[in-house]
């Protein structure tokens, strides 16, 4: 099979999720009518069925689909395709298959922003200790992602973390991310677990446990932690902003389990993000333009901002950080001042029903933004 295909990489994406989202196919860059002729061709070839259940329809590999997958590349797919994991007998229950899916989708766009996923393109996460001796040398760059399942091959420390919505570690050149999967919902929810999650990356980053990569890359002690949340279109993004966590603080609120919480959309504009948020040298080039024209904080108003314009707190806004942007909402109100925010013109629409009249907002051009740094 010709692995350079759009049929390859739907398998790819059915295998290493377990059940593919139809949504996958846009990240493909499949309009509806060929999407819908690519699904019928590999269902007829035998490689790939429609599981439809509960109103919720997705794709799953076949046995053929997943021996031709593993007589073609092994080392990439047995991780996924044996044993009774998720992702080789994932199971009918609809949260499950949510998951499934909304990893699918994580997966297809973290691949279309540079991000290696695949397991025989990357070392494992968590080497053995370092008395033992050398760290094997891997020719692999970061960013890098390694889903949940792969972080619990720690073994028994992994065990704190069961219960983490994590979808898996994004490894950037600067910080980490764990990410997480929302879709168009509240997802559940444990500040404790998830605390637990930041306190195992960094206990490993102090340690130097963490892997070394291709060129013996190596996290410091203090590299930050973040969360990154994936949601479906950027109204999600609100409702996680403005949730309080619902009955016994279950489902998701912005709490202090993590310093940062970013939030992209699953869509063209997320990927932008992503390739955003992984590349220190473009949010520095992209923070330094836009402040090139506006005068230095101002000590004097007592809450946290990036710039001053025309006697107004700046915030640069552009990388959604809504932990930020709450506690900006929130000074602005406590000081009784007005702010501005600095954003992409795909973020405003959120922002203005989030802040109102306490906020004026400034947008980049997102596909001018693209054209400039990305091409």
């Amino acid at each position: 099979m010709d692995t350079s295909t759009s049929a390859y990489h739907l398998m790819e994406m059915a295998a290493i999720s377990g059940e593919c989202s139809p949504r996958v196919l846009a990240h493909l860059h499949l309009n509806t009518s060929y999407g819908e002729k690519l699904i019928t061709r590999l269902k007829k070839e035998g490689h790939i069925r429609t599981h439809y259940k509960d109103g919720l329809r997705g794709y799953r590999l076949t046995s053929r689909g997943k021996k031709l997958l593993l007589a073609e590349n092994p080392a990439r797919f047995s991780f996924y395709l044996s044993g009774c994991s998720d992702t080789n007998r994932p199971r009918s229950d609809i949260p499950r298959r949510l998951r499934l899916q909304q990893a699918s989708i994580a997966y297809a766009m973290l691949q279309k922003a540079g991000v290696e996923i695949f397991r025989d393109r990357k070392p494992p996460l968590f080497q053995p200790g370092t008395q033992t001796g050398p760290v094997p040398a891997y020719d692999m760059t970061l960013p890098a992602f390694y889903h949940s399942r792969e972080v619990k091959e720690l073994g028994a420390e992994a065990v704190k973390i069961n219960n983490s919505r994590t979808t898996g570690i994004l490894l950037a050149p600067e910080c980490i991310y764990a990410v997480f999967c929302t879709g168009g919902a509240l997802m559940k929810w444990e500040y404790r677990t998830e605390l637990k999650v930041k306190a195992l990356l960094s206990y490993h980053t102090s340690r130097g446990i963490l892997s070394g990569m291709g060129g013996g890359l190596r996290y410091h002690p203090d590299t930050p932690i973040k969360a990154l949340i994936i949601g479906e279109g950027m109204d999600t993004a609100l409702k996680l902003m403005e949730s309080t966590g619902g009955f016994q603080k279950s489902y998701f609120y912005l709490d202090s389990s993590f310093d940062f919480f970013h939030y992209v959309p699953d869509d063209a504009a997320g990927i932008t993000m992503i390739r955003l948020l992984c590349s220190p040298a473009l949010l520095k080039g992209l923070k330094n333009l836009l402040l090139s024209d506006l005068q230095p904080p101002c000590p004097d108003y007592g809450l946290e901002h990036d710039a001053v314009s025309e006697g107004m707190p700046v915030l640069l806004a552009f990388d959604f950080d809504m932990l930020r942007l709450s506690r900006f909402r929130t000074a602005l109100s406590f000081h009784g001042l007005a702010g501005n925010l600095v954003c992409f013109d795909f973020q405003k629409p959120v922002l203005q029903q989030y802040f109102g009249d306490a906020a004026a907002i400034e947008t980049i051009d997102l596909y001018k933004f693209e054209r400039r740094f990305l091409h």
